[in-house]
C-alpha cells in the first residue's frame, strides 16, 4: 500500500498568523486545489526515497542487528517539566550528586518483537557521561539548587535577567533498568541506566549498550535536488502521536508559506515540505518551521525519512 501525495494539517507558522496558504487542504485531509500541482513532484522524490532506501537496508546488522532509531537519552514517563528543566534537559545541562559506579556490568539483553539479542553493555559512570553535554552558561541568578517540579518559595528565581535557563538537573541516583526504543525491528526492549533526577517527575535513561554492539543506520542513495524543486530538508522530528507527527522544516529566513508534504508505504514514511522561495535580497539565516501531518494508519514502526536527504528522522523531542 502506499499513500500518494496530500497536503495534510496546516503549517503552525500559518496558524499563528490566523491564515493559512491558498489551496492547501483542510485539516481533515480534503481534496488537494488546483493551485498545488507544484507539489506533484514529491511524490515522485518520495517513491526514489523509499526505494533507495529499501536497496541500502538489505544489510544482515539492519535485520538481525541493534540498529536503534531514536536518541540514545530517553524519558521513562511525564518528567513534569517546568520551562527551565525542559531546556536544562534540552541542551544536556546535568550535575551528579552521587558516586556513580565505573563497573562493566555484565553483558544484557535487547528484546525484539522477533527476537533477542545480547549485547556489552557500559558502565552507569560512563552513561552518565554521554548523558552530560556541559554546564549552563554562567547566570547571575542561579539558584543553589534547580527548582523542583512543584512551586514554592526556592523556585522563584530561576533564570537570567535574559530569561535564558541556566541551571543544571541533579542527579541523585542510578540504577541499570531497560527502555523502550524504535529500531530497525522494531520497538525494542533495551537495558538503559535509569537517573533518578531531582527536578523531575520521572527517570531519565540512558541507554546503555556499548558502542562496539550498535550498528549504523544506513545511508540512502538519492540524487541531488536543484533549488527549483522548492523543496524544503526536514530538519526534526518532534513528536509521532498515532496518526500526527509533528516536525521542523528548514527554511530560509525570507521564505514563506511552509506547506507539510508526506506519501505513506507499508514500510516506511516519507515527510518534506515545500515552500515558497524568496526573490529579494535576504539575509542566510536559516529558519525552522514547525508543521504537522495527518496519516491515514498510525505510524506504528515504520521508518520516517525526509524526502530530500533520503535519511532517517530520528524520533527525538524539542
Amino acid at each position: 500500500m502506499r499513500r500518494r501525495t496530500a497536503l495534510l494539517g496546516l503549517p503552525l507558522l500559518m496558524i499563528l498568523a490566523g491564515c493559512a496558504p491558498a489551496g492547501t487542504a483542510g485539516p481533515s485531509g480534503g481534496p488537494v486545489a488546483p493551485s498545488d500541482h507544484r507539489w506533484g513532484h514529491f511524490d515522485r522524490r518520495a517513491a526514489e526515497v523509499a526505494e533507495s532506501w529499501r536497496r541500502s537496508a538489505t544489510s544482515t546488522a539492519w535485520r538481525t542487528g541493534y540498529v536503534p532509531l531514536a536518541d540514545a537519552t530517553v524519558l521513562i514517563g511525564d518528567p513534569g517539566f517546568t520551562g527551565d528543566t525542559k531546556q536544562a534537559f534540552v541542551n544536556g545541562w546535568y550535575r551528579d550528586q552521587v558516586a556513580l559506579p565505573a563497573t562493566t556490568p555484565a553483558p544484557g539483553t535487547v528484546r525484539f518483537p522477533d527476537g533477542t539479542l545480547d549485547v556489552p553493555l557500559i558502565s552507569a559512570a560512563e552513561a552518565y557521561r554521554q548523558l552530560d553535554q556541559g554546564d549552563p552558561p554562567p547566570c547571575a541568578a542561579r539558584p543553589a539548587r534547580p527548582p523542583a517540579t512543584s512551586s514554592g518559595p526556592d523556585s522563584a528565581t530561576t533564570s537570567n535577567p535574559a530569561g535564558t535557563a541556566c541551571i543544571p538537573l541533579t542527579v541523585v541516583a542510578a540504577k541499570l533498568g531497560t527502555a523502550q526504543v524504535a529500531t530497525s525491528r522494531g520497538t525494542a526492549t533495551v537495558p538503559a541506566w535509569l537517573f533518578t533526577v531531582e527536578e523531575l517527575a520521572a527517570p531519565v535513561a540512558r541507554l546503555a549498550v556499548a558502542a562496539s554492539a550498535v550498528a549504523p543506520v544506513p545511508s540512502a542513495s538519492v540524487p541531488a535536488l536543484s533549488p527549483v524543486d522548492d523543496l524544503a530538508v526536514t530538519q526534526q522530528l518532534t513528536a509521532a502521536d498515532g496518526n500526527t507527527l509533528s516536525y521542523k522544516l528548514g527554511i530560509g529566513a525570507c521564505d514563506s508559506a511552509p506547506t507539510p508534504l508526506v506519501a505513506e508505504f507499508d514500510d516506511i514514511v516519507v515527510i518534506g515540505g515545500g515552500v515558497t522561495r524568496s526573490t529579494g535580497i535576504c539575509t542566510e539565516q536559516l529558519v525552522l518551521a514547525p508543521v504537522s501531518v495527518t496519516l491515514d494508519a498510525p505510524l506504528g514502526d515504520r521508518l520516517v525519512l525526509d524526502a530530500v536527504t533520503g535519511q532517517p528522522m530520528l524520533r527525538t523531542g524539542g
